[in-house]
């Protein structure tokens, strides 16, 4: 029970949803307080709000949910998954946006119930930071990677092997965060952003990478290893 407990203190709201449940806390209540006063507080009907109004306030605020983690591992030439998630696609592609090249390529989708804060998933420098305008397509679509709202991360790992991340938005996702600036220093434990509502993130590797997860694997953002390098 101990344990339980310290493990629920280390738990908090991300700051990037302060303001989003702030706002849909006072919606739902002024929702609610009308709809007892057009049909009276013993209708069916507003004991149905009530119910769906705290349905859908706790699906956002686990959304919103920013879980203290420390990587366990050696982080030496160590790639960990950026968020929680399902691997939805593992494998080689053309990357034509920064390398050009062939890369192995490792997305991992978050539904609406996973926490959507980002990590970093490699030791490093930051090498570049690109923002591209896009659609809002649903994530887990393969062209998503590359006509969706996006965000891309170069991180140089310590042995020069560069790491892309690919912050995606999903078809309900509005707004994507990045916290990292080009040139900086970042090592795994590190927050990389957030992505509001349904997403994926991208990660293209060096194709003599030895990938550890395969596809349908649900992963934990900050512990589970993606790929060795």
């Amino acid at each position: 029970m101990g344990k339980r407990l310290r493990k629920l203190k280390k738990i908090r709201i991300h700051h990037e949803g302060r303001t989003t449940l702030v706002g849909l806390a006072i919606g739902l209540v002024l929702l609610n307080l009308l709809t007892i006063y057009a049909f009276g507080p013993s209708r069916l009907f507003c004991h149905t709000v009530l119910g769906i109004s705290i349905v859908l306030y706790a699906v956002v605020l686990n959304f919103f949910q920013c879980p203290v983690r420390r990587f366990e591992g050696d982080t030496e030439r160590t790639v960990v998954a950026c968020c929680d998630g399902k691997v939805v696609v593992v494998e080689k592609v053309m990357e034509d946006e920064y390398f050009h090249e062939p890369r192995i390529m490792v997305s991992i989708f978050m539904s609406l119930f996973n926490v959507h804060n980002n990590w970093v998933p490699c030791d490093g420098t930051v090498k570049s930071v690109e923002h591209f305008d896009g659609r809002f397509k649903a994530a887990w679509l393969p062209k998503a990677s590359t006509e969706n709202e996006r965000s891309g991360i170069v991180i140089t790992t310590p042995e020069g092997k560069d790491v892309l991340v690919r912050q995606v938005a999903g078809a309900m996702a509005r707004r994507i965060v990045t916290y990292l600036k080009p040139g900086e220093e970042c090592v795994v434990d590190e927050h990389l952003g957030f992505i509001k509502f349904g997403s994926r993130v991208d990660v293209y590797l060096p194709l003599d990478a030895k990938v550890q997860v395969k596809v349908g694997q649900k992963t934990t953002g900050n512990e589970t290893v993606i790929a060795t390098l």
